[in-house]
C-alpha cells in the first residue's frame, strides 16, 4: 500500500511540474511568435494569424500555470486568517475551502469539456486569417484546469487524512546577499 502510495505521489508530483514547463514552453512560443512577426514585418512580409496563436499561447500558459503555481504557493491565500485561528478550526477551514475549490473547478472543467466538444461538433474556427479549429487551443483549458482540479483534490485528501496541505511557501528569502 505504502509502495502504491509512493508511486502516485511521484506521478502527481512529475505532474504538476510537467504543466508547469508545459507553461513556460508556451510563454517561449509567445516571445518565438513575437519575434516571427517583427522579422516578418521588416522583411516587408505578414505572419497571418500571429496574434491570435499568441493569444492562444498565453490562455495555454495560464491554464497548464494554475496546478504547478498552488503548490508553490503561488495562490492567493488567507493565511492571515488561517494563522489566526486555533488548530481545529484551521483544519476546518482548510477543508471546507479545499472542498469547495475542488467542486468549483470540477464544475468549470465538466462545462469547459463540453464547450470544447461543441466547438469540434460544429467545427468551429477563428473568424481571423488564422481560421484555427477552436477545439484545439480550447482542450489546453480542459486540460489545465483537469491537473488543477487534480491538485486541488490532492490537497483536500492531504488535508483530510493527514491534517495538513501540501503548497509550499512562496516567501522569499530575505537573506540574499548577507
Amino acid at each position: 500500500m505504502a509502495e502504491m502510495h509512493g508511486v502516485i505521489r511521484s506521478f502527481l508530483d512529475w505532474l504538476y511540474k510537467a504543466s508547469g514547463v508545459a507553461a513556460a514552453l508556451c510563454l517561449i512560443a509567445i516571445l518565438l511568435l513575437i519575434v516571427a512577426q517583427m522579422v516578418a514585418r521588416w522583411v516587408g512580409d505578414i505572419f497571418p494569424g500571429a496574434p491570435n496563436y499568441a493569444g492562444y499561447m498565453m490562455a495555454a500558459a495560464s491554464f497548464l500555470a494554475f496546478a504547478s503555481a498552488l503548490n508553490g504557493g503561488a495562490h492567493i491565500r488567507v493565511s492571515i486568517l488561517l494563522n489566526a485561528v486555533p488548530p481545529k478550526i484551521k483544519w476546518m477551514l482548510e477543508v471546507w475551502c479545499f472542498a469547495i475549490a475542488t467542486a468549483t473547478i470540477a464544475y468549470f472543467v465538466y462545462y469547459a469539456y463540453w464547450f470544447v466538444y461543441w466547438s469540434w461538433k460544429f467545427n468551429e474556427v477563428s473568424q481571423a486569417q488564422d481560421a484555427t479549429a477552436l477545439w484545439i487551443p480550447q482542450s489546453v483549458m480542459v486540460v489545465g484546469g483537469g491537473i488543477l482540479l487534480i491538485a486541488f483534490a490532492d490537497n483536500l485528501l492531504a488535508v483530510l487524512f493527514k491534517g495538513n496541505h501540501r503548497i509550499g511557501s512562496n516567501i522569499v528569502d530575505q537573506s540574499f546577499g548577507e
